[in-house]
């Protein structure tokens, strides 16, 4: 797990004025809420958000939010942007206790798409997700899960609940039972698939006649 850790200021000077300020400053207005504790406005470096943003583990990621010196852990909750400029409008951090379980959406990261069967016999691999809901205890947060396709044939499906997720750390659809067992890749024929598939047959047979 990556460790982001991020430099807040306690924000009293509250309003949209006040935050247009801030904006023009090259700071963000922010948010910290949750727990048993009451939400607190905060400051931080516009650039140093836009660096952390850079990396997709810090969508999911367990962030350590330090604000005026104290440490508090926390996850990205919502974010802001403007509608046409590289610009950060707004953030907003939820707490995390080490003993409730999060809901977080993790990005899926494909591997042996090159090598799959079904891509080797001239079918197109098809995400149907990138990311997917997990329920877990903030230690067991992963940043990414993987979705191994080298053993996928033509027209081969692999749904949520053929994922290998961490120890610890629960599909939130298939929660709701099976019927929200959704498809995450297939691999299908391409729309020329059945010319290439006789091409191929065809060649089989000469070389099985010159055997």
């Amino acid at each position: 797990m990556s460790d982001f850790i991020i430099e807040a200021q306690v924000r009293n000077d509250l309003g949209k004025g006040a935050s247009r300020r801030l904006r023009r400053e090259e700071k963000v207005p922010a948010v910290i809420y949750g727990g048993e504790q009451d939400p607190v406005s905060l400051t931080l470096s516009h650039s140093a958000m836009l660096k952390g943003l850079e990396s997709e583990a810090f969508y999911s990621s367990v962030l350590t939010v330090k604000i005026d010196g104290k440490a508090e852990k926390a996850i990205l909750r919502d974010l802001q942007r403007h509608a046409f400029k590289p610009k950060l409008l707004h953030v907003d951090f939820q707490r995390v206790s080490e003993k409730e379980k999060l809901h977080m959406q993790v990005p899926l990261h494909f591997i042996g798409e090159e090598t799959a069967p079904g891509v080797k016999a001239g079918g197109m691999v098809q995400h149907t997700m990138n990311d997917v809901e997990v329920s877990c205890l903030a230690k067991d947060l992963p940043e990414f899960i993987e979705v191994d396709v080298s053993g996928l044939e033509l027209e081969g499906v692999i749904h949520i609940s053929d994922l290998k997720l961490p120890a610890g750390v629960e599909s939130v659809a298939l929660s709701h039972g099976e019927d929200h067992d959704l498809p995450v890749v297939a691999i299908h024929k391409t729309r020329g698939g059945s010319a290439d598939d006789a091409g191929a047959e065809a060649e089989g047979g000469e070389e099985g006649g010159e055997a």
